[in-house]
Parts: C-alpha cells; sequence; structure tokens
C-alpha cells in the first residue's frame, strides 16, 4: 500500500544520512520503526504471589542458597 507522510525537511535529511551511513534506506527505517510500533503488546508476567515460600513460623525461616534453589525451581 503507498501513502504519502509529511516530514518536515531538516528531519527528512537528518533521517536519509542515518540511513546512509547504516547500509539502508528511509523506506526501510520508516518500516523497521513501523514494525515496532505495530507489534502485538507482550503477555503480562505471571502474578508472583508472596511469601513465595512459607514458613510455620514466619519471619524464621533460614534457608542457604541451594535450599532457595530446590523449592523454587522443583
Amino acid at each position: 500500500m503507498r501513502t504519502t507522510l509529511d516530514i518536515p525537511d531538516e528531519t527528512y535529511r537528518q533521517v536519509k544520512v542515518f540511513a546512509a551511513q547504516h547500509g539502508t534506506t528511509v523506506r526501510q527505517l520508516v518500516l523497521d520503526g513501523l514494525a515496532i510500533v505495530a507489534r502485538p503488546a507482550p503477555k503480562p508476567a505471571k502474578k508472583f504471589v508472596l511469601p513465595a515460600i512459607k514458613s510455620s513460623r514466619p519471619g524464621s525461616l533460614n534457608l542457604t542458597n541451594e535450599q532457595i534453589d530446590e523449592i523454587a525451581f522443583s
């Protein structure tokens, strides 16, 4: 599809120089920029529920890094 963009002269000059320095075209820069803006939003991260490790005596849990890894990644 074709469209027309109204870009200020100075901005276009800067973009054209940038494109030449990076071995690409103004058209490709515009397409790349539009692809970034139009990409689907990432899925929200899974909610993290605290406390992640429950204790029968809160505040007194004393674990080594190895024990934490075992609980978290098992």
